[in-house]
């Protein structure tokens, strides 16, 4: 297996449009402007949103309005969805969504699928009402979707204007052997959400790229691993930082969730022993350290699992804390290796 340079490997970020304790989605919505706006300046390939709902912490309930926001205000770097909760919505809808954005914002716009409702049973049932099974259909509106955005439907009943005929990628994304299944039998690029979900990751894009079958869009595999990220002058300083996301993920673990807090000096007091495996297991795949230490980790990350692109999420209280952690992981990425 040959060796891969960090230098050689894709950078994105993914925004969850995280509201920290005293801040307001209007707040958090400007922040992620500047952060785009950084990421662009610094090479960042993609920046997306994930949709989620009935989450206190999380402003990205509605992807593709952000994604128009963002792609308004930068001008090269591509703006997607990481993705669309797609058993959520129509996929007509999701087609005329996004053929909009891409008529908008040309040749920038990518259009990540989810399965899962992202968020939790009784929210579901609210967005779905009686059609709460709708993610067995998911390979089915995967399908309808690509009919919808073919010039080929010029004919069909039903048709998405705009959208018809646009070039716009489609990603599947997954944190089960299910979606890197789909994402190997449609030939679609395969981003995994190892930033929370980390158990079945490297069995899923061995599969995935054991199985995969070259189409229109893809020749050949490709594996976007998502991974928290935070990264400071200093080792302790990034632990530090890292325990907001902890805090987070207690929230996310007991089902009690807050905004995300400030950073603390220790976590020992915050919470008990199965609340911190609980929340290590989750944040698994996370890089959390200085320069040379994130440097270190990533390069054996990279060596051992072989992705083509990485997507860094931070959830890091400081706006400015947070902006650095960024041109850190830019840096560590670009530099000779």
């Amino acid at each position: 297996m040959a060796s891969k340079q960090l230098n050689d490997i894709v950078y994105s970020v993914l925004d969850l449009a995280t509201v920290v304790q005293g801040k307001t989605p209007a707040d958090t919505f400007r922040n992620s402007m500047a952060v785009a706006q950084q990421a662009e300046q610094l090479g960042y390939t993609r920046y997306w949103f994930a949709e989620h709902h009935n989450m206190p912490s999380v402003a990205s309930s509605a992807p593709p309005v952000l994604i128009g926001y963002i792609a308004g205000g930068t001008k090269t770097i591509r703006v997607g969805s990481g993705g669309v909760m797609l058993p959520n919505h129509a996929p007509l809808v999701v087609a005329e969504q996004f053929g909009t954005l891409a008529t908008l914002y040309p040749d920038r716009i990518d259009l990540g699928l989810g399965r899962a409702p992202g968020t939790d049973q009784v929210t579901a049932y609210a967005i779905r009402g009686e059609n709460m099974h709708a993610a067995n259909n998911f390979p089915k509106d995967v399908a309808r979707l690509q009919t919808l955005f073919s010039a080929d439907n010029w004919d069909g009943k039903v048709r998405a204007n705009p959208g018809e005929g646009l070039d716009i990628p489609i990603w599947i994304l997954g944190s089960s052997l299910d979606s890197a299944r789909l994402a190997a039998e449609k030939g679609l690029p395969y981003a995994f959400a190892s930033h929370f979900a980390p158990a079945y990751f490297l069995e899923a894009i061995k599969l995935y790229r054991e199985n995969f079958k070259p189409s229109a869009q893809l020749q050949s595999p490709y594996v976007l691993a998502c991974v928290n990220g935070v990264a400071a002058d200093t080792d302790e300083e990034a632990e530090r930082l890292a325990t907001s996301v902890k805090q987070l993920f207690i929230g996310v673990v007991t089902g009690k969730r807050t905004l995300l807090p400030p950073p603390v000096d220790s976590m020992d007091d915050i919470w008990n022993f199965y609340e911190q495996e609980a929340v290590e297991q989750m944040l698994h795949y996370s890089f959390i350290g200085s320069p040379q230490t994130i440097k270190n980790d990533l390069k054996n990350f990279v060596d051992y699992t072989q992705v083509d692109e990485l997507m860094i999420t931070s959830h890091i209280y400081d706006h400015e804390a947070r902006m650095r952690s960024y041109r850190i992981f830019a840096d560590v990425l670009t530099a000779d290796v």
